[in-house]
């Protein structure tokens, strides 16, 4: 009899239990080339939390339309970013991991696994989570990073986690990390990062604190993407201690002809120098690692568009990346959250479990079990 649920046959009794972190991003095509956008945008574009149209419809106009034009133009954007060592927001996103882990390691004793997942493309969570289900994890902890929630983005990880975990025959405690973007260590790195740029430099005319642009469907629909926005930037422009007329917040890469969430960076870029604001700063955080977004669209589009329009200086500031106060943030968020699972398992005290893995294997033995 074949077995539907994954880790019957690979499963040793007596194993020491594992808990796993993962932390997940959007995800990167493979290359910057036509071929590999097509995979990405159609893995990408196939997600109905990503597209809300009726699926029959926008099956052609994705198949038909979409895959036919976009890839090309995609991988020319895609090249202006692309580094030696790949995609900026994978080589930034494991730089993160890894210096998560490595913390973690230090703090708890070797007693995680951490591992980085994306979305779309690789690696892929359920490949990912398979290999911790391999481990022995029995605890996990999922932290999108994303910290302004959104279906199209947390709530999608939501859905492949749950989808992979639902082929797991013991499926483990789970914990999972929806939004941060009130928490005051992000907040306070955000700020900081302005506060360092602007030593460097000078503050300017005005602060642009730019977010993904979302439909205002999704608004309309319920989703708290867009306060979620508006409150990490009051937060933000609060720490600051910026006037009204010092700072404004808008959203970038708008996709379609539907109406999105306003207001329009690429418009207000456009319209600042006219009235009288000529040196911007901009910064995007709801990214927790720079990418195409803000590279490209932000770092040279919004700047082309900045200073035609006849603005003089544009300044963008780079995300948090792998920097000490992200990287704290978020050990500091996980830690919360396993404290428990660290202390004990099962309710017995850790210097116990060998013992007890033992006895459970010894018992699974007699009573028949190959491993």
């Amino acid at each position: 009899m074949t077995d539907r649920y994954l880790g019957l046959k690979e499963f040793h009794h007596g194993r020491p239990a594992n808990i796993g972190i993962v932390l997940i991003n959007l995800g990167t095509p493979a290359a910057p080339e036509p071929a590999a956008l097509r995979r990405y945008l159609g893995q990408f574009l196939s997600d109905p939390r990503v597209v809300e149209i009726p699926r029959l419809l926008w099956k052609f106009i994705l198949h038909g339309v979409v895959l036919r034009i976009r890839p090309k133009k995609s991988a020319r954007t895609y090249a202006r970013i692309w580094t030696d060592q790949g995609s900026p927001l994978m080589t930034l996103s494991r730089g993160l991991t890894e210096k998560v882990a490595q913390e973690l390691s230090t703090s708890t004793g070797n007693s995680v696994s951490v591992r980085l997942a994306m979305r779309y493309g690789q690696p892929a969570i359920d490949r990912v989570l398979n290999e911790l289900q391999k481990e022995g994890a029995e605890q996990l902890l999922i932290a999108p990073l994303y910290p302004q929630y959104s279906g199209a983005t947390t709530g999608s990880v939501a859905d492949a986690v749950f989808a992979s975990l639902g082929r797991w025959r013991w499926v483990p405690e789970l914990h999972f990390l929806a939004a941060y973007h009130d928490n005051q260590s992000y907040i306070e790195a955000i700020a900081d990062s302005i506060r360092m740029h602007w030593r460097n430099t000078n503050q300017g005319d005005k602060l642009i604190i730019s977010f993904h642009g979302m439909p205002k469907t999704t608004l309309l629909a319920g989703d708290p993407y867009f306060c979620h926005c508006h409150k990490t930037a009051r937060l933000v422009a609060e720490s600051l201690d910026l006037q009204s007329h010092q700072w404004e917040m808008a959203f970038q890469s708008r996709f379609g002809r539907a109406q999105w969430l306003q207001p329009y960076l690429a418009e207000r870029l456009s319209l600042l120098p006219a009235e009288g604001v000529h040196h911007v700063t901009v910064i995007c955080p709801g990214f927790a690692v720079d990418c195409v977004e803000t590279l490209e669209e932000i770092n040279m589009e919004g700047r082309e568009i900045f200073t035609q329009a006849g603005g003089k200086t544009f300044e963008y500031i780079p995300a948090l990346n792998d920097d000490v106060s992200h990287v704290k943030l978020h050990c500091d968020r996980i830690l919360q959250h396993i404290e428990p699972w660290l202390a004990t398992h099962d309710g017995r005290d850790n210097s116990l479990q060998p013992v007890l893995y033992e006895q459970s294997r010894k018992l699974a033995l007699a009573a028949g079990a190959q491993n």
